[in-house]
C-alpha cells in the first residue's frame, strides 16, 4: 500500500535520476583511478633489441684499414753501368723475335737454287757447370734433320727447374724446302748415350727458313730492292710489337735496348700466275733487365737521391730513358756494359704486411707520426670503424692496407 510519501513529483523524479546517474559515473571513475596502470613491456623490449642489433652491427662491421699513397721520386740520369747475365745485383736477359713480311710482284723468270735453311735456337744447360759446344756441332729434330751451328758456344750452367741458356743460329746440314720446318726440339747426336744427353738440348721458337732447291721464280733486282724496302718499314713496327710481347714478367725493355736485322729470303711462285712472292724475315733481338733490380741501380748512381736507402723501387715509365752504346751482348759474355741517359721516375714499393706492422697497437695519432718515417709513404689516410674507436688491432692481420695509384 502506497503512502502519500512515496509519491515523487515528477520534477523530484529528474533529480534524483540525474544525482544517482552521477553518482554511478563518479564511483566508475574512481574503482579506474584505483586501477593500476599497465607497463609497456613489448615497446620497451623492441627498443633494447634495436639498441642491440645496433651495437651488433657496428661491431660486426668494424674495422681498421690504412690507404697509402706511395711515394715517388724523379730525376735525370746519365751513367754507365755493368749487367751480369742472368746473376748478380743487375741481371740481364736476352730476348728475340722474327717475322717475315710477304708481297706479291711481277716475275721476270727463273733461276736455279740450292741454299739452306736457317734459323735461331735457345741452347740449355741443367747441369750447374758451363758447357761448351765447338763449331759444327750437329742438332737433330725428331723426324732426322740435322741442323749445324758455324761458331762454337758456352752455355752457362743452371740446374734443372732453372737451365743456363744461349741463343745460337743453326744453318740446315742441306739445302731444300724440306728444311723450312717449324718451331722444335733438338737433341745433340755427339751427347746420345752419356749423362750429358739429357742435360743438354735445345729449342727453337720460331721457324727455319729460307731453304731452297730447283729452279726459282725470279724479280727484276730494281722491283725487288724497292719491294723489300718497303717490307722492311712494315717489318720494323711489328717487330717492336712483337719484342714487347717477349718480356718476362717483372722485367723491363728501354729504349735503344733492341736492334733489328733483316734477312732476304728467296722468292716463290704466287698462287697467282705470273706472280712471285717476295720474302723478307726480320728479327729483333733485345736486351732487358729486372724492374726492381734496374731502379734500385738506377737511383743509387744518382747524386740527388742522397736520401735513398735502398729501399724497394719500381721504374714508373721507361719513356724517358734511352739505353745508349748498345750492341747486342755476345752469347758467350757473362757481363754487358752500358749507359742510360734521360729522366727517370721510380715508385717506391709499399709493403702492405711492413705498413700494417708499423700501426699495430698504435692509436691514431701514434700511427700518423710512425708512418711519416717511412719513405714509401707520400699520404696515409686511418679509417677505424665504430667511430669511437681510436686504436688499431695489436694483431697485424687484422689491419687492412690498400695501396692506391701514386
Amino acid at each position: 500500500m502506497r503512502t502519500i510519501n512515496d509519491i515523487v513529483p515528477p520534477s523530484r523524479r529528474r533529480e534524483i535520476e540525474s544525482s544517482e546517474s552521477h553518482t554511478i559515473s563518479d564511483q566508475k571513475t574512481l574503482r579506474s583511478s584505483k586501477r593500476p596502470s599497465k607497463f609497456p613491456y613489448t615497446t620497451f623490449i623492441v627498443i633494447l633489441l634495436v639498441i642491440a642489433v645496433s651495437i651488433g652491427a657496428l661491431f660486426y662491421f668494424s674495422s681498421a684499414t690504412v690507404e697509402i699513397t706511395p711515394n715517388t721520386v724523379s730525376a735525370a740520369v746519365q751513367s754507365s753501368f755493368t749487367a751480369s747475365q742472368s746473376s748478380g745485383t743487375l741481371p740481364y736477359e736476352i730476348i728475340s723475335a722474327q717475322k717475315i713480311a710477304t708481297q706479291s710482284v711481277q716475275g721476270s723468270g727463273s733461276k736455279v737454287v740450292h741454299s739452306s735453311a736457317s734459323g735461331m735456337i735457345t741452347i740449355y744447360n741443367t747441369q750447374t757447370k758451363a758447357q761448351r759446344l765447338i763449331a759444327t756441332t750437329r742438332f737433330a729434330t725428331a723426324s732426322g734433320l740435322i741442323f749445324r751451328i758455324h761458331a762454337g758456344v758456352t752455355i752457362p750452367g743452371g740446374s734443372p727447374t732453372k737451365p743456363g741458356s744461349v741463343s745460337a743460329m743453326v744453318y740446315a746440314d742441306q739445302a731444300g724446302s724440306s728444311y723450312n720446318i717449324a718451331p722444335t726440339s733438338f737433341t745433340i747426336p755427339g751427347f746420345v748415350g752419356s749423362p750429358l744427353e739429357s742435360k743438354v738440348y735445345a729449342r727453337s721458337t720460331e721457324a727455319m727458313t729460307g731453304g731452297a732447291s730447283g729452279t726459282v721464280p725470279v724479280v727484276d733486282p730494281t722491283l725487288d730492292a724497292e719491294t723489300r724496302g718497303a717490307l722492311i718499314n712494315a717489318l720494323t713496327p711489328d717487330l717492336l710489337a712483337s719484342i714487347q710481347t717477349q718480356v718476362p714478367a717483372g722485367y723491363l725493355l728501354l729504349n735503344g735496348a733492341a736492334t733489328s736485322t733483316f734477312q732476304e729470303l728467296e722468292p716463290v711462285s704466287s698462287s697467282t700466275t705470273g706472280m712471285v712472292d717476295v720474302k723478307e724475315q726480320g728479327t729483333i733481338t733485345a736486351v732487358v733487365f729486372p724492374d726492381t733490380a734496374l731502379a734500385d741501380t738506377i737511383a743509387s748512381s744518382i747524386p740527388s737521391l742522397s736520401s735513398y736507402q735502398g729501399e724497394p723501387l719500381t721504374i714508373a715509365s721507361s719513356s724517358n730513358l734511352l739505353l745508349t752504346d748498345f750492341g747486342i751482348p755476345n752469347p758467350q759474355a757473362t757481363s754487358f756494359p752500358f749507359t742510360v741517359t734521360g729522366t727517370v721516375s721510380f715508385i717506391y714499393t709499399v709493403d702492405p704486411g711492413r705498413i700494417a706492422a708499423a700501426v699495430a697497437g698504435k692509436t691514431r695519432s701514434e700511427a700518423e707520426v710512425a708512418l711519416t718515417n717511412y719513405p714509401e709513404v707520400k699520404r696515409a689516410v686511418i679509417i677505424l670503424r665504430p667511430f669511437w674507436r681510436q686504436t688499431f688491432p695489436q694483431d697485424p692481420s687484422a689491419i687492412s692496407v690498400v695501396v692506391g695509384n701514386p
